[in-house]
């Protein structure tokens, strides 16, 4: 792709006054480096994750070399970014008080590739603070891909205000698509089963994970983190009335309430229910010495579907414990 203002002059349609891209066909770009580069900064620099054992926060971008632009033709947005990004991090250590600094390297954030498949390294200076380094290595680097998925976003909307002029065959779709989710909305926030009596039974499990409540609430959070125990491409809005989807949309649901390393409860559903029918799951998040207990506790399960035993058991505790082994090992 041509660099910004290597375009064909002929077929690029400037940004003035007396011209209007008529049905947005003419080619028209922005060169959105410099916007980037703030708004790297601003989703980067102060991000903080802590555990019983230490705290650590990116504290500075260093480096932010490479160029983003977007271009329009026929009402077609393109962008085009590619980032070779520095960061440096600082952290302390709870029980010694003892600081130590490192590097975030992001060798290569392109649109060539998806922000969870971006190479993310974690470097710390000499010394002992591999605690802090093993912190920055896992909540550190969901984190740094969860703001590069934001600054993504951002790109694509915010910055692209007023790029696509609006026409009346626009228009029109945006109304329907407005209607469409006005009749999901009401849906949603109707009873389950309404009009249809579906038997139901309850289901509760406890389960023990050698690892921290923080970090196994990022785990169940964290899109970067579901994909790996779930082996399969995840959709992640960890937010009260968000929604969610997992395992290839054979779950989906809406997150109800979020209380930080302690508490979650979603509507949730197996795509093979009757249809618009949620259960309640709530996973409470119990720290004990050196692990962290998970408490399991489903409403409205229906009695004609089976497989939720199986699914909690064996494609979440024990994929997770596995991955879980896997992080230790390559730590």
């Amino acid at each position: 792709m041509a660099k910004w203002g290597q375009g064909d002059p002929c077929w690029i349609v400037e940004e003035r006054e007396d011209g209007t891209n008529v049905n947005n066909w003419h080619w028209t770009e922005r060169d959105a480096t410099s916007w980037s580069k703030g708004k790297l900064h601003d989703l980067l620099v102060g991000i903080v994750v802590e555990n019983e054992t230490g705290l650590g926060e990116i504290s500075e971008l260093k480096q932010v070399e490479g160029e983003a632009s977007c271009s329009s033709r026929k009402g077609k947005l393109t962008f085009f970014y590619e980032w070779n990004i520095r960061l440096s991090w600082k952290g302390i250590i709870k029980e010694s008080g003892a600081e130590h600094k490192g590097l975030i390297e992001i060798p290569s954030l392109s649109e060539e590739n998806e922000v969870d498949d971006t190479e993310v390294n974690v470097s710390k200076r000499k010394g002992d603070g591999d605690i802090l380094k093993d912190l920055m290595k896992t909540a550190g680097t969901a984190k740094v891909r969860e703001a590069l998925g934001d600054y993504l976003k951002a790109l694509k909307t915010e910055f692209t205000v007023g790029m696509i002029l609006p026409t009346k065959a626009m228009a029109t779709q945006e109304l329907t698509a407005k209607r469409k989710l006005s009749e999901k909305a009401l849906q949603a926030s109707s009873p389950a089963g309404l009009g249809v009596r579906i038997p139901t039974v309850a289901l509760h499990r406890t389960e023990l994970f050698d690892t921290t409540a923080e970090q196994l609430y990022c785990i169940f959070t964290v899109k970067d983190l579901v994909q790996k125990f779930s082996k399969s491409p995840a959709i992640l809005e960890a937010e009260k009335g968000g929604r969610f989807q997992m395992f290839d949309g054979n779950i989906t649901g809406e997150y109800v309430e979020l209380l930080t390393n302690k508490k979650i409860v979603m509507k949730w559903r197996y795509r093979n229910w009757p249809e618009e029918h949620y259960a309640t799951v709530a996973l409470n998040f119990v720290p004990t010495p050196g692990q962290t207990e998970l408490q399991l506790d489903c409403k409205g399960v229906p009695v004609c579907k089976g497989g939720m035993k199986f699914c909690w058991q064996k494609q979440h505790f024990e994929e997770i414990k596995g991955l879980l082994q896997l992080t230790t090992l390559n730590g």
